[in-house]
């Protein structure tokens, strides 16, 4: 069965847990885009707590009138500099940081115009790290809902706000090691996984 996001930005790792034994993701390219949701935005672990990381987009106050692959991002703001310092600062002392560093940095340095393209770019990484064989496609309308009992709707169903607080029903992701505090903290970035658990980072995917 097919299952079915939004478009996200270094999306959460339950995010990944859910493409588990799908015949294929679907990616959202009719919605309008939605403010303070992990289109743009992602979660991260810091020494002082959750952090999120936001991509600026251009004319924010009336993006939400956009389709969400029309969305722009704002490069007049220093945003890939100040995310790339919060993942050093935040991960440099982790074990695969550097495993990966190279191939992150190189995908903020294309700087693609769209947020769509951008979150596309860091979506195919991931499922190669991941080595998820999911197959990617683009819905070709925009339906509010679907009856359909051969599509797994999933969108605007992972959100920041919920973050820590996970459907008892989902999949979610295996507890590990993480670099600040004693308790396990749900809801991350993928890039909190793949740091602490480089290639095997797949099997926490639960």
């Amino acid at each position: 069965m097919p299952i079915l996001f939004e478009s996200q930005y270094n999306p959460p790792a339950q995010f990944f847990a859910e493409l588990a034994g799908t015949d294929a993701l679907w990616l959202e390219c009719h919605d309008n885009y939605r403010k303070q949701t992990y289109r743009n935005r992602c979660l991260i672990l810091t020494n002082q707590g959750v952090k999120p990381l936001t991509v600026p987009v251009i004319d924010g106050n009336r993006s939400e009138k956009v389709k969400t692959s029309a969305i722009e991002i704002d490069y007049r703001q220093n945003w890939v500099h100040q995310h790339w310092r919060s993942l050093q600062t935040a991960y440099g002392g982790t074990p695969y940081f550097e495993y990966y560093a190279d191939y992150l940095h190189d995908i903020y340095l294309q700087k693609p115009a769209r947020l769509f393209e951008l979150n596309l770019a860091f979506l195919r990484f991931y499922l190669r790290c991941l080595r998820l064989s999911t197959p990617v496609e683009f819905t070709t309308d925009y339906h509010p809902q679907y009856a359909s009992p051969l599509v797994l709707d999933r969108r605007d169903c992972l959100t920041p706000k919920a973050a820590a607080a996970p459907e008892p029903d989902r999949k979610s992701v295996r507890p590990y090691p993480q670099t600040f505090g004693k308790d396990f903290v749900p809801g991350l970035s993928i890039l909190d996984l793949l740091f602490m658990q480089g290639p095997a980072a797949g099997s926490f995917l639960a």
